[in-house]
């Protein structure tokens, strides 16, 4: 669900429309979405802040948009100087594409990796593919159950 490939460090965004099409970009690369899903992301940022806490915001489609998904697929976009998000500093943008309602075990594994603040200092300070996809494997394992 979190290929090595769509995990993304030391990116810069001009603001959060920008991180969320670099986000749009990664899973249609990565081919988890038809191309018209970016779009629904900027959508869903219009109606309701991705932004979930601990400098980390999950853009996603709307609810409509999960017709483009292909498969359940995660990117992780690193942004070490930070993306303005409404007044919040976003460093890392998880980007979901899921099918059917798997983004609220997404959203609930993420909850359980950010609710420990030494861990979201981890994933927003990570210099290595490979720690980010450790610092996740929770998020993998809850999906795949």
């Amino acid at each position: 669900m979190l290929p090595r490939q769509g995990i993304r460090l030391g990116l810069t965004a001009a603001d959060k429309w920008d991180a969320i099409r670099q986000c749009g970009a990664l899973l249609t690369e990565l081919g988890a979405v038809d191309p018209g899903y970016p779009e629904t992301m900027i959508e869903r940022e219009q109606s309701v802040s991705t932004y979930l806490g601990e400098g980390v915001a999950i853009p996603h489609g709307t609810d409509a948009s999960r017709a483009l998904v292909r498969r359940t697929t995660l990117g992780v976009l690193q942004f070490p100087r930070g993306v303005d998000w409404n007044g919040n500093p976003v460093r890392i943008c998880v980007a979901i594409a899921a099918k059917g309602d798997e983004h609220m075990t997404v959203l609930s594994a993420l909850a359980q990796v950010l609710s420990d603040s030494r861990q979201a200092e981890r994933l927003r300070t990570a210099t290595t593919v490979e720690a980010v996809h450790e610092l996740l494997a929770s998020v993998q394992k809850g999906i795949n159950t």
